[in-house]
């Protein structure tokens, strides 16, 4: 690993300490995940942020029995990857405060990583269904299968009336094991499969595992090839928060506002089919760079000036129609503690007042060249996460601008080939937030273990803390301000 990354040895006897020091410093914890650095040897790591331009620590825990302390009552973030890791790798978390399968919700083996390597699993406790009883109260179930082309989630819904008292999602329906198909390849390939883990965030998911990829190599990517990247980052960005405004408007049953918002993305991506062959900017980012090279035509970034003022003149007319902001004001409001303790990542953080964007707290591609502008709102309602996502998409426009006249002549690819027995971490801050791999080369030069923390893992489990106490009118609201991708969380 780079300096960019610390990896240091912890005790289970010591981690309730390291947490509670970080937390205290101001640092958050990231993820959690586990692997096997021998094939009877259970390892959870956990990746902590201390802050903004300081390296990220990787703490190596042995999980001694197949147990370990948990973490989730001081991080509560943390809940969700531990009982993933329960789940798929059977260790047991002593003090976990919801014990129950998240992703092996009974339609799967149970612990099916451990089982694969001869261990005996640990079976968490069976889901659970709080009990909320009343003279009023109904329960109505949605899902899994949903209108139109939209992905596979149940809701349960515990109500009066339109008052909603609890509100639990159920996720994992299609669960494909992203993380497990990397395994046996060559790191040099992975990227064309880490694009398809969730499509409308390619670009993001091919950056963050090659970067990854780059760090166990040692790799040093040509500035050319830095540079484009962040071009086809900031694209990926466009097409995604105006698809976004398209959907929000369409919740509020603006019919126009919704045909306007999807014109504006569709046209973002009729141009990335121009400039690479693909509308979702797929097979260009490798490892040491880009697999071929990107000429810019020269009316480029005019056509981005006419883009932004149709860009501008849409959000406006959004901004002056009642009804779509009465919709939005105080709808799902989630506080600043609650964003932070439970992980909101992307908009949704920066709505509610959490300052962090990885592009400027820990730079990569040009914007180590050239930091973004980082929109913020206290609100933390669905208005205040629409107004950060609209600031955002200005944002890009000025920094296509920053980075179109200042592309280089030269190289667009390094040779990358890591070495058996490395391992690295990558990074990149998609359009729904902080995206994380950790990718581990095995003895035989193969992928043993890749690790994806996903923004919208991340969203998913902090979304049912703004739908408490809210009213079942808002829910679709509510939800679309999240822009939530429910494949980019089962992966």
């Amino acid at each position: 690993m780079n300096g960019t990354t610390e990896k240091i040895d912890v005790r289970p006897s010591a981690l309730a300490g390291k947490v509670e020091q970080l937390l205290a410093d101001g640092g958050r914890m990231q993820m959690a995940y586990a692997w096997f650095p021998q094939p009877d040897r259970v390892q959870v790591r956990y990746l902590a942020s201390p802050g903004a331009r300081q390296p990220f620590q990787l703490w190596c825990c042995d999980a001694v029995d197949a147990t370990l302390p948990s973490l989730a009552t001081q991080a509560p973030l943390l809940s969700w990857y531990e009982r993933e890791i329960q789940d798929l790798y059977g260790l047991r978390f002593d003090g976990l405060p919801m014990p129950h399968p998240l992703v092996a919700g009974g339609w799967t083996e149970a612990s099916p990583l451990v089982n694969a390597h001869g261990m005996q699993a640990c079976l968490s406790a069976p889901g659970h269904v709080p009990g909320i009883h009343g003279s009023d109260v109904q329960l109505l179930s949605s899902g899994p299968v949903r209108a139109g082309v939209v992905e596979s989630a149940q809701h349960l819904f515990f109500y009066v009336g339109e008052a909603i008292l609890h509100y639990q999602p159920r996720l994992f329906f299609k669960h494909r094991g992203m993380e497990r198909a990397f395994e046996g390849h060559d790191p040099r390939s992975g990227a064309t499969l880490a694009e398809r883990v969730s499509g409308i965030g390619s670009v993001a998911h091919a950056l963050a595992y090659c970067q990854a990829v780059e760090d166990a190599a040692g790799c040093e990517v040509p500035k050319r090839a830095q540079q484009l990247r962040a071009v086809l980052a900031e694209l990926e960005r466009l097409y995604n928060h105006l698809y976004y405004f398209g959907h929000l408007a369409d919740a509020t049953t603006l019919k126009v506002g919704h045909a306007e918002g999807v014109l504006l993305a569709e046209r973002v991506k009729q141009l990335n089919a121009r400039l690479t062959g693909s509308r979702f900017l797929r097979n260009l980012v490798t490892p040491g760079g880009l697999r071929r090279d990107i000429e810019l035509p020269r009316d480029f970034l005019h056509t981005m000036y006419l883009l932004r003022e149709q860009t501008n003149s849409y959000l406006k007319q959004l901004e002056r129609t009642t009804s779509y902001l009465d919709r939005l004001i105080t709808t799902g409001v989630l506080s600043r503690q609650v964003a932070f303790d439970q992980g909101a990542t992307g908009p949704v953080e920066r709505a509610s007042g959490l300052d962090r964007d990885l592009r400027r707290d820990h730079p990569y591609a040009a914007y180590a060249w050239h930091a973004p502008d980082v929109p913020l709102a206290e609100e933390g309602d669905a208005y205040a996460r629409a107004k950060v996502r609209a600031a955002e998409l200005r944002a890009s426009f000025q920094l296509l601008d920053a980075f179109v006249p200042t592309l280089v002549d030269g190289p667009i690819r390094a040779e990358c080939r890591p070495a058996p027995g490395v391992e690295g971490l990558g990074w990149a801050e998609s359009p729904r937030g902080s995206l994380f791999y950790a990718v581990h080369v095995g003895a035989d030069g193969k992928l043993a273990r890749v690790k994806i923390k996903s923004p919208s893992f991340s969203n998913w489990r902090v979304f049912p803390f703004t739908v408490h106490r809210t009213n079942m009118m808002d829910f679709a609201i509510n939800e679309a301000s999240f822009g939530l991708s429910i494949a980019g969380c089962d992966r």
